[in-house]
């Protein structure tokens, strides 16, 4: 029969699951693909270390921004598509230490602590390494998945600092990325680390 004797009005619908995938793809301001993300990688430090610029630089999408239960606190959330699997990220208040004072860094510990976090990604200021290293111990102490970003490199070299990222690594026995967010060096880098933790490791084929 031609199609212009057909008397039903034959027009495509949308398949449902490709409206599904569409709505996890960067750039959709969909409340729905913050509730799918597989893997929460959680980001925290002391106060102006440039933890929110990393944050905003990892994330570049839809953020959401609501009080922790029970606090004022405001806690931001965002997705990313990082080697093909969206992932949370969670920019957690400033903290010092596992050891709380303020209800700040209360929150921060019970993100990290209470709940299933499957990266922390731990930012400190390249000018004060040595006093921010402290926490960097107690969230490995506390089994943490964790990843060190020495952030403002840029400062730090114009002071005459040098820091080996290797063989911080090795004696820390976690992953480092030496960071300017402000100029976006490290970047990539940083984006390839989290993508090594956050993937499943390959399954073994026995011949």
């Amino acid at each position: 029969m031609n199609c212009h004797d057909c008397p039903q009005s034959c027009r495509l619908k949308p398949h449902p699951q490709r409206r599904r995938f569409f709505g996890l793809l960067p750039g959709k301001s969909s409340k729905q693909s913050l509730a799918v993300a597989h893997k929460k990688v959680a980001l925290v430090g002391p106060p102006n270390v440039g933890k929110s610029l990393i944050f905003n630089l990892l994330t570049k999408t839809y953020v959401t921004v609501s009080n922790y239960p029970g606090t004022t606190v405001e806690v931001a959330q965002g997705n990313a598509n990082v080697a093909g699997e969206i992932l949370t990220f969670c920019d957690t208040p400033g903290m010092y230490s596992l050891i709380p004072i303020t209800e700040e860094e209360r929150v921060a510990r019970d993100l990290v602590l209470s709940q299933k976090v499957d990266l922390v990604i731990h930012v400190v200021d390249a000018k004060n390494l040595d006093r921010m290293l402290n926490l960097t111990l107690q969230l490995i102490e506390a089994k943490l998945p964790v990843l060190l970003v020495v952030n403002m490199m840029d400062e730090a070299r114009q002071l005459g600092l040098r820091i080996d990222e290797h063989q911080l690594a090795y004696q820390l026995g976690i992953p480092v990325v030496l960071m300017s967010a402000v100029q976006k060096i490290g970047l990539r880098k940083l984006i390839a680390e989290v993508a090594d933790r956050v993937q499943p490791p390959l399954l073994s084929t026995s011949y």
